[in-house]
This record gives C-alpha cells, structure tokens and sequence, in this order.
C-alpha cells in the first residue's frame, strides 16, 4: 500500500480511554464468557430436532463444515480484537473503518440480532426451566412466564457483584464439559450402537425435497450452534492485556465449543437407532428421554440440572455481551447517554436493564409459536449479517488501507488476506442460506412473512436506520 494512504485512527485518537468499565476479567474469564455464549448444549440441543425433522440424517458433516468456516470468521475477529479491543466489539470496528455512519448501521443490526438472541435464549431457557421444576409448560402464556422468570435471574446475575457473575459462569462451562461431554463419553464408549458411516448416511430422509437441500438446510441450521464467539470481543475493556487475550479467548472458545458440539452430535447419532432420533425430535425435548432411556431414570434430574445450568450461563452471558454493545453506542452518542453511565463498581446498569427490557418485551410473541420461530430466524440471520458487515468492512479497509493489520499482536501476512476473502465469502452465502425460505424447514402452510422472515426484518431495519440518518442530517443542517 502507498505509505500517503490515510490509515484508521487509533483507540486513543478515537477518544475512548477503557476507564470506564472495571478489568476485572482474566483470559479464561473471557474464554468462559464466550464459551457460554456459543453453548454446546444451548446450540446442539436447540438445533438437533429440527435437524433430523429436515435433513434426516448426516447432519453431522454440515456442523462439521460450518464449524470451519467459522474457524475463520473468528479469525478476522481476533485480528481485529488484537488490534483495537474496545467494548462493542465489531459495532466499533464498523465505525473505525467505515466511519459512523457504517458503525450506526452495524450497531443497530448487531443489538437487534443479540437481543432476538437473548430472547430466544429466555424462552428456551424457560422451557428448561419449567422441566426441571417439575411443573407444567403448555406454551402460550405459561412459557412466556418461564421466560421471563429466567430472564429475571439472567438480570439478576448481571447485576450482582462480578465474583458471583464469573462463579456462575464457571459452573455453567463445568456443566457442560464435565456433565454434556461426559454423558456423551458415555454413550460414545458404552452404547454406541452403529459405525462411524452413520454419521455421514440418512441425508436427504427428511422434509427437505433432495439431497442437496437437506444439506443446505442443515448447514443454515448449524449455524446457530457456532455463535457468539464474538462476545469476547464486546467485552475487551474489561480483560487484562486484551491485545493479546481477546484473540486467545475468541479461538479457545469457538474450538473448545466446536469440539464438544461435534462429539456430542456424533454420540447422539451412533447411541441410538435412526428412527428414535427421528421419532423423538417431534417432541418438546428429545434428549432427555433418549439420556435417561439407555443410562436410567436416576440421571433424568441431575442432567436437567447441568442442561438448566449451562442454558442460565448462556442467558447471563448474552444479556452481558448485548449490553456492552448498547452501552457502547450510547457512548458514542449513537443512543441515549444515559444508557453509557455506569454505577460505583463500574457496571453499566442501565445498559443491561435496557437489554433486558427490549428482550422482555420480545417474549410476548412467544404468545404465538409462528412469531418465536421468526424471533429465532432473525437471531442467527441477523448475527450472520453482522459477520458478512465486519469481516466485509475489514477486507475494504485491509484493501483501501485504511487498515494495517501488522499494527496489531496478531500478524498473519498475506494468510490474513486470504482468510478475510474466505470469511466474507462464507459470512455472505451463510447469510443467504440462512434466510432463503424453507416451507419444509417450518411448515407447509407457513404463512409468506414466516418464510421471509430475516430479509424482512432485515431490510426493516435499515430501512428505519436510513431515515433516522437522513432525518438526522436534516435536522443538522436547519
């Protein structure tokens, strides 16, 4: 690049100190934020039903494709993050490199996307809650109830001191290691019932009308289970030497993530016959009864208690990543300041109340099982928008250089050139699978806005963001 190209402005040109919110957080903390986050067992048990309904078998080399493709989307972001690690993450990435317009564009998209994703996680999470109390979850108004219950602890924990937010957090990611990847050890070493072909066989028996549409299918499915790597990145201000161990924690997560998912989807597959998977995923929770059917009925209670554990760590995480990005754009004056305060111990309360309130308001659709499935399309569509933004941003700015990222502690050469076009690649077509409408992924009478759902929310939004813009500068220049 010509040395008179103008590069970025640093963070400290950029007018943000990091004073504000307490570096309280260690590389595992961040590991274990991101961990909890992305969820083996939030994002294989929420995401296995509906791939053996659609896909009918052989699901596995989907997940196992889209975890590599995300290998290099967290790639970009770890360069990015070891070179400008500020809380918001790629909301100020977008407006480092594209300038604030670009970055109200990407803030607007990346809040809406995290908070469908947090009310996703409440009304789940809910669910969980509900079995594991032993009482009843018709759906409709009780399951909202159970949401917000849930979301009310995730609250809770986000505003009680970060010892106790980091001790659940802990348990979370020991519940998933120790109790999902253990019982699947289990299954895997004791009841493994087929050979290792089966994991690859069934493609195509599912609603999807051919083969390569149930493969297509199924790796816009999986790409629920591999996100939220990024929370890392949101939450930089509070970790030590973050330069060097957002990256670390950003890969450690999605690979540690990834690795479970993978062992614990293979595990499934190979413990029991193909049609009690398929026969069970038409139920509200097709794990459990599997688990406690070849192990006994004595595990049922303590695995709800790891599930119901790691689904609480997840819901906390969440409602800490969403509001770190909205304090973030209220301190750059992209949303009311007051949403940028923080209290004495150097939590930002208003931010998290704000994130709770907008997820809360979202579990009213859960009144209306059409709307949740909107809700949870929109979630991973619009996170995947997110993606194909930041690592679209980054290959311009990489191009143009107006970004040098040899500046940074993670200097990959001309490997990081090659990866950007790859991620932007794969975010852009991830994008497109994951909202192309699929009567035979939702329903056969699935009403039209169902089945548009992501684009039309999408363009909603920037719809809406465009003309505050315009309104914005209108206003300015009277």
């Amino acid at each position: 690049m010509s040395g008179s190209t103008k590069q970025i402005p640093s963070l400290q040109d950029a007018h943000v100190t990091g004073d504000a919110l307490n570096r309280s957080m260690s590389v595992w903390h961040s590991f274990t934020l991101g961990f909890a986050v992305v969820s083996p067992v939030a994002g294989l048990y929420a995401i296995i039903g509906v791939q053996t309904v659609v896909a009918g078998g052989g699901w596995f080399a989907a997940l196992a494709v889209c975890l590599v493709m995300q290998l290099l989307v967290a790639t970009v972001y770890a360069e990015l993050s070891s070179q400008f690690p500020i809380a918001g993450g790629a909301y100020k990435w977008a407006r480092q490199l594209g300038g604030a317009i670009a970055g109200q564009y990407a803030g607007v998209i990346y809040i809406c996307s995290t908070i469908a994703m947090v009310t996703t996680t409440a009304y789940t999470g809910g669910f969980w809650l509900a079995i594991f109390s032993g009482l009843p979850d018709d759906g409709g108004g009780t399951m909202v109830l159970w949401g917000a219950l849930f979301l009310l602890l995730c609250t809770l924990l986000n505003l009680a001191p970060v010892s106790i937010f980091n001790l659940v957090i802990k348990l979370g990611v020991y519940a998933e290691v120790a109790g999902s990847f253990g019982v699947a050890l289990l299954l895997f070493l004791f009841f493994r019932q087929h050979p290792f072909m089966e994991l690859f066989q069934h493609m195509g028996t599912g609603t999807a009308p051919s083969e390569m549409a149930a493969f297509l299918a199924a790796l816009a499915i999986a790409g629920w289970a591999f996100i939220g790597f990024d929370a890392c990145s949101t939450t930089a201000e509070e970790t030590h030497q973050p330069k060097r161990m957002v990256p670390r924690a950003i890969f450690m997560s999605l690979l540690v993530v990834g690795t479970v998912v993978l062992f614990n989807s293979a595990a499934l597959i190979l413990a029991f016959e193909h049609d009690t998977l398929r026969n069970s995923s038409h139920t509200s929770d097709p794990v459990t009864p599997l688990i406690a059917s070849s192990i006994g009925d004595w595990f049922e209670k303590p695995f709800l208690a790891i599930v119901m554990t790691a689904f609480l760590a997840c819901g906390a995480s969440m409602v800490k990543y969403t509001s770190r990005i909205v304090y973030s754009m209220a301190r750059e004056g992209n949303m009311p300041a007051v949403l940028s305060q923080v209290t004495a111990s150097k939590i930002p309360r208003n931010a998290i109340l704000f994130t709770v309130l907008l997820a809360g308001c979202g579990l009213i659709f859960g009144l209306n099982d059409d709307a949740v499935a909107t809700i949870i399309a929109f979630g991973t569509g619009g996170l995947y928008a997110m993606f194909t933004f930041t690592t679209g941003f980054a290959l311009f700015a990489r191009l143009t250089g107006r970004w040098n990222p040899a500046l940074g502690e993670l200097k990959l050469g001309v490997w990081g050139l090659i990866i950007n076009c790859l991620a932007f690649i794969w975010s852009l077509f991830e994008l497109i699978n994951i909202a192309w409408p699929r009567p035979y992924a939702i329903s056969a009478d699935a009403p039209w806005w169902q089945l548009w759902a992501t684009p039309l929310v999408l363009s909603s939004i920037l719809t809406i963001t465009t003309l505050y813009i315009l309104c914005k500068k209108w206003m300015q220049s009277k």
